[in-house]
């Protein structure tokens, strides 16, 4: 029996064993849960005033791959009350959602993992939350162009006009004849407004596509645990995304992790102070604000027109119709040829009206039209109707209405294929101005250098370690290097199951300097990050040119600091340096001297040469001197293939190239050798100076030596902005690359800032006037090459309409007091303006930059518009034309033994075919015409427009007779036409052989 209970008491033992682990678990799990209840409580407490619900889904719906518990469905989360939680910077709704953390927990996100991401997830975010797109004022409808069109004022008395002959016509003549005058000036009406409102409408559209191309930023967010860019319309509720100096804040949300993190609320808030962003104090981001200082992670909370940014961006009409300083010129041009044309009209109303009423004016059979008191009151009025549609007809003529849509035409197409060639244009104006650039200031890194850095020399004490010696080195000074990378870093390594090599982000700096320690030195980042705490940490500006942190070491909470940077300013913080056996010895004046040494020696094989300092120290102060010397490594980043081409082409176009690095003076010495900017054989003492040095000069020493300078290293961004304002003093037009948040005021000072597009900061972009998308000097010169064509492609069509305009005015005012008739009729002329508007804007104003282009000097900021050049081929053609019109129109009936009316179609006929050959002189201004099919095939458009402009002619003088008020022609009159107008070809060749002075 006692036997039985010992066996019955030994064998409760486990069951009692098993009862008491089930309670702990239990209790455990009830500790464990009860957080969460409270919070799920005061999430359902809070929804009866701000309909907040959670809905638990089933575990097996969820995915494991980036989170560990179960979902979270947000489809009923109150987008009120996220987007008022941020605008308003609410703590107390923050704190009803359980912080931050829990935040992100309910919108299906992980800090370091980011969301799932994949294309059903991002639909039911979009669908949710909405997507980050701001709705836009509606375009400007095509009627309204057309209204635009019609209040000319010329017009509107064309249509007076034509409407009173209209009536008349009808009255006199009957419907089926009388409507011919008049309503074929109104056709001819229609059709000119139509085809400018058709023209204007597109080109609105294509500035509406470029804004929006130019608002499409790339953001770095973390998805599937990989950190990965994606447009900012792409952006949802959820995504976490990283912020460094320079960003846009890419949509409302809450801050996260980070260091240093400043941000400037100016757009929002109006105050220009930097506000701090940190976890205790304000963890609140606010769409379209910059990040000043430092860099930090946020959590995307509202997207689109649920963000404060993008309420008021949906109110604001961006003015893509920006009045250009070209247009201003043109506009004051026209508005000088147009008096001209109306004081011509004028006296040309006032003769035809002395000759009418004198009865000096015969009808077509040869009888006067006024008769004194036996003229009918409708004769009289048709007779002074068709004498004030003449007049205003010659006003019309008159009037380059053309020049505007020529520069609209110019700049949309070469806007679109800069595009193509790696350029977005963000302001109109730099489209031309670019034309006159006489000086290109340019960074060194990633414009005339590829950005691809590598580690290629580790130097410690004083010895270069090879990659198969790295196992020599003292483990405590490796271990201080791993901590020195890891720790003092903006980049980030992320390891994937799928990959043998991890996929390491940054800027080409820290990617080099992360590879080298991941793949050298066997860097573990995580485990780095793990075993100590940051403290405090001071980001990389240009100006300090060095990046630290303060961080507390988790096992023995001894605190450490690590700085990293340029090799010469981090080697002067260092009191001692690190010897190959890991021993610290102190750095004497020779062990300095040799350092130095070596940084030059790295700087003249075109290195970037970055030190790393370390100290352990009882304050938890960020200290910058007594520091210890880790090493030293050398950054190689190649020049770029074509970079050496680009600067020989711009030195070729007269334009300066000056590089402005923040590299020490020997590395950028030997990168504008290999760059072609110096020349190894010339004297250095000039051309190549310090920004410490430069901005130490005198006024008067500055400008002496402005134009000297081609290197400037070691310079700031105040350094980069006196350079600017120095060239502009003296009277350069000057461009500015620049990709940092410090080049803004560089970037807005020139007078063409070119930001980078792929290493630019969004406030860099935002300052700059064109974007280039590949950051190669290359692209620069493209830009250049683009800008001279532009205004190279004005000075064509100017010149053209100018000769329409002289020719035209000339004919009509001589024949008019001569006899009393003007040979072209209000709808021929009609037609003639159509061509020389539309048309010849079309076909001059899409030519592509020819290399010619960079074979001349710059335009200049103050050189007119209209060149002695330009004088000579337009009043040469004019003359040309006013003589063979004159000759047709009093010798051309006894010559080809015609009447009046096939006379006046022969005149008409010439006059627009003279145009045609003209346009052919027009696409070389100062060449003569073996160069006039140079480059003819590559423009399809001109050819087009050219076969357009002859077959409707054609079809204006044999089918159209009643509406021009042509008679056919057989083909030995067209003949005479063709080749009286051909003429225009060997005149234009004599008259280029004629010298002309360039002033």
């Amino acid at each position: 029996m006692a036997t039985l209970m010992q066996e019955n008491q030994s064998a409760a033992k486990p069951r009692r064993r098993w009862r008491f682990a089930f309670i702990a678990i239990y209790f455990t799990k009830v500790l464990d849960s009860l957080p969460k209840r409270i919070v799920k409580k005061r999430i359902l407490e809070m929804s009866t005033g701000s309909y907040v619900s959670i809905q638990i889904q089933n575990a097996d719906k969820y995915d494991h791959s980036c989170h560990d518990g179960p979902v979270l469905s947000f489809h009923n989360v109150d987008q009120r009350m996220l987007i008022d939680m941020v605008r308003d910077k609410d703590y107390e709704r923050l704190h009803q959602f359980g912080g931050a953390k829990q935040l992100a927990e309910l919108l299906q996100t992980k800090e370091k993992h980011g969301i799932n991401g994949d294309e059903a997830d991002l639909i039911r975010r979009r669908n949710v939350f909405g997507s980050n797109e701001y709705t836009k004022p509606p375009r400007t409808g095509f009627l309204s162009f057309v209204l635009e069109a019609a209040k000319d004022t010329t017009i509107i008395i064309l249509l007076i006009c034509a409407a009173l002959s209209l009536g008349f016509g009808i009255k006199e003549e009957g419907p089926r004849e009388g409507w011919y005058d008049g309503g074929s000036i109104i056709v001819a009406i229609v059709l000119i407004v139509a085809v400018s409102s058709i023209s204007n409408f597109r080109q609105s559209g294509q500035f509406r596509k470029f804004s929006n191309e130019s608002s499409d930023i790339r953001v770095q967010v973390v998805r599937q645990g990989r950190r990965q860019p994606v447009s900012i319309f792409e952006l949802v509720v959820g995504d976490i995304v990283f912020l460094n100096i320079g960003d846009q804040v890419p949509a409302d949300g809450l801050f996260l992790e980070g260091h240093s993190l400043k941000v400037d609320e100016s757009s929002m808030t109006g105050e220009s102070d930097p506000v701090e962003i940190n976890e205790k104090d304000n963890r609140f981001l606010l769409s379209g604000t910059k990040v000043s200082d430092g860099f930090g992670t946020m959590l995307v909370t509202s997207v689109g027109m649920n963000t404060a940014w993008g309420e008021m961006m949906s109110s604001i009409r961006r003015d893509l119709d920006e009045q250009t300083p070209l247009q201003a010129r043109l506009d004051k041009l026209a508005s000088t040829i147009g008096k001209l044309g109306l004081a011509v009209a004028v006296m040309v109303l006032v003769v035809l009206f002395i000759r009418y009423f004198t009865g000096n004016i015969e009808d077509d059979s040869g009888k006067k039209e006024f008769n004194g008191s036996k003229t009918r009151i409708d004769d009289l009025m048709n007779s002074i109707v068709h004498l004030v549609s003449a007049a205003v007809t010659v006003l019309v003529i008159a009037i380059p209405e053309g020049l505007p849509m020529a520069v609209t035409l110019t700049l949309a197409y070469s806007m679109r294929r800069m595009m193509t060639d790696q350029a977005l244009v963000r302001k109109l104006s730099a489209c031309e101005t670019m034309g006159s650039v006489t000086t290109i200031c340019t960074d060194k890194t990633g414009t005339l250098t590829l950005n691809k850095m590598k580690v290629v020399e580790f130097w410690l004490e004083n010895e270069v370690v090879k990659d198969e010696t790295y196992r020599g080195i003292a483990p405590n000074v490796v271990e201080l290097l791993k901590q020195g990378v890891g720790l003092n870093t903006t980049g980030s390594v992320c390891k994937q199951p799928s990959m043998s090599v991890p996929e390491i982000s940054g800027s080409p700096t820290e990617s080099a300097i992360l590879t080298w320690a991941v793949v050298d030195l066997g860097m573990d980042i995580d485990e780095q990050k793990l075993s100590f705490e940051i403290l405090h940490v001071e980001a990389f500006n240009s100006q300090k040119k060095r990046s630290g942190v303060l961080v507390n070491k988790v096992t023995d909470k001894t605190v450490h600091i690590h700085w990293k940077g340029a090799a010469e300013i981090i080697l002067a913080m260092c009191s001692h340096c690190y010897n190959r056996s890991g021993i610290v010895e102190v750095m004497s004046d020779e062990k300095r001297v040799h350092f130095g040494g070596i940084i030059r020696g790295m700087a003249a094989k075109s290195l970037r040469c970055i030190a790393f300092a370390y100290k352990q120290t009882q304050k938890e102060k960020l200290e910058e001197t007594g520091m210890i010397l880790l090493g030293l490594v050398g950054l190689k980043d190649p020049c770029r293939p074509s970079v050496r081409r680009a600067v020989e082409a711009c030195r070729d176009a007269g334009v300066n190239v000056k590089m402005i690095t923040g590299d020490n003076i020997f590395t950028a010495k030997a990168i504008a050798m290999e760059c072609g900017i110096l020349n190894p054989d010339e004297d250095f003492n000039n051309a190549v100076v310090e920004g410490v040095t430069f901005r130490n000069y005198s006024h008067k020493e500055r400008m002496d030596k402005i134009d000297v300078i081609r290197v400037m290293a070691r310079s700031s961004p105040f350094d980069k902005l006196l350079m600017v304002q120095s060239l502009k003093k003296k009277g350069h037009v000057v461009a500015v690359t620049g990709d940092g948040t410090n080049d803004a005021p560089a970037l807005k000072e020139a007078d063409i800032g070119l930001s980078m597009g792929i290493q630019g900061t969004e406030v860099a972009k935002e300052s700059s006037d064109i974007v280039i998308l590949d950051d190669n000097f290359a692209s620069v010169v493209t830009v250049l090459k683009w800008g001279r064509c532009v205004y190279n492609n004005l000075q064509k069509f100017i010149q053209f309409q100018l000769t329409i305009n002289v020719a035209a005015l000339g004919i009509n005012f001589v024949a008019a007091i001569a006899s009393g008739k003007v040979p072209l009729t209000a709808v021929q002329l009609l037609w003639v303006n159509l061509i020389q508007d539309t048309f010849a804007a079309l076909a001059l104003a899409t030519e592509q930059p020819t290399n010619d282009l960079l074979s001349k000097p710059p335009v200049g900021r103050s050189k007119p518009l209209i060149t002695n050049i330009m004088w000579r081929n337009l009043i040469s053609q004019a003359l040309f034309q006013i003589s063979v019109l004159l000759i047709l129109q009093y010798k051309g009936r006894s010559i080809f033994g015609v009447n009046e009316k096939v006379n006046n179609t022969l005149i008409f006929n010439t006059f627009v075919l003279c145009q045609v050959f003209n346009e052919f002189n027009a696409r070389n201004m100062d060449k003569k015409n073996k160069f006039f099919f140079k480059g003819l095939l590559k423009n399809r458009l001109f050819i087009g427009i050219i076969g357009i402009t002859i077959a409707l002619q054609v079809m204006m003088v044999e089918f159209l007779k009643k509406f021009a008020n042509t008679e056919r022609l057989d083909w030995g009159q067209w003949g005479v036409c063709v080749g009286l107008a051909a003429l225009s070809w060997p005149i234009d060749w004599l008259v280029k052989c004629l010298p002309v002075s360039a002033k």
